[in-house]
């Protein structure tokens, strides 16, 4: 299977949580830039087999001096195994006092990955009429990371994006997460860590890695009736379609 997004730069060790993926079945993990080091660094994890990055500047660094950084992000996506723009978007729940600079580096990397023909990769929290007002506009591939927002389920389900479920659906109270997760198209549904964080409920209170995306697998094949190895290929290939991996 494959983990849509994690953070292997910010783990302690990651060779050792590439090789326990492995182990688990997880043979791609998208990693995940979230500024311009940050993504030089996920570059040379793509080294490892079976690893892709998506780069991007998160909406946290936009009222830094990172977000002036925009065109930096052009020549590493240049990168054989550079697979998408992203983390981007809106985070209204941390970032309010800086929801101009937000919109701002948010469309700078909308239309970055349009011009490239790249997917999005789209952080949301707390900025939902936001967040829907910008992607009605974009054309191209969007992927919902950790999705957590089931009010833009209906405006992602007519428009053709990618929900990537974490954790975070695993918890007990999250039974509108996996209620989403019912109804996300079988050919539009996908998996992920987050790692190192949002580690899923049997593991819950360790940091997060590529390999427990196993446990989120379960939880969401549950909440769809489904087998979990059926949906386990499934998502595969969805990230397969999503990410344009060979």
């Amino acid at each position: 299977m494959t983990d849509a997004h994690a953070h292997l730069d910010a783990l302690e060790d990651p060779d050792a949580a590439v090789e326990r993926a492995r182990e688990a079945g997880v043979v791609r993990i998208v990693t995940i830039g979230t500024g311009i080091e940050s993504c030089r660094r996920a570059l040379d994890l793509t080294a490892y087999e079976g690893v892709y990055a998506a780069l991007g500047i998160d909406p946290h660094q936009a009222s830094t001096g990172e977000a002036s950084r925009v065109s930096e992000l052009r020549p590493l996506l240049d990168h054989p195994k550079a697979v998408a723009v992203g983390e981007a978007g809106l985070d209204y729940h941390y970032g309010g006092e800086a929801k101009d600079e937000q919109r701002s580096l948010f469309a700078a990397q909308l239309a970055l990955a349009a011009e490239l023909g790249l997917p999005i990769v789209v952080h949301t929290r707390s900025a939902n009429g936001d967040t829907e007002a910008m992607l009605r506009g974009h054309d191209g591939i969007v992927v919902m990371h950790c999705f957590s927002e089931p009010e833009l389920l209906a405006a992602g389900l007519e428009r053709g994006w990618y929900f990537s479920f974490a954790g975070n659906a695993t918890y007990p109270k999250a039974e509108a997460l996996r209620e989403a997760a019912a109804v996300v198209p079988a050919d539009r549904i996908l998996a992920e860590t987050d790692s190192p964080y949002l580690a899923p409920q049997p593991v819950r209170g360790r940091p997060n890695e590529p390999a427990h995306v196993v446990h989120t697998v379960a939880a969401l094949a549950d909440a769809r009736g489904e087998d979990a190895r059926e949906l386990a290929s499934r998502i595969d290939a969805n990230a397969t379609a999503a990410f344009q991996l060979p």
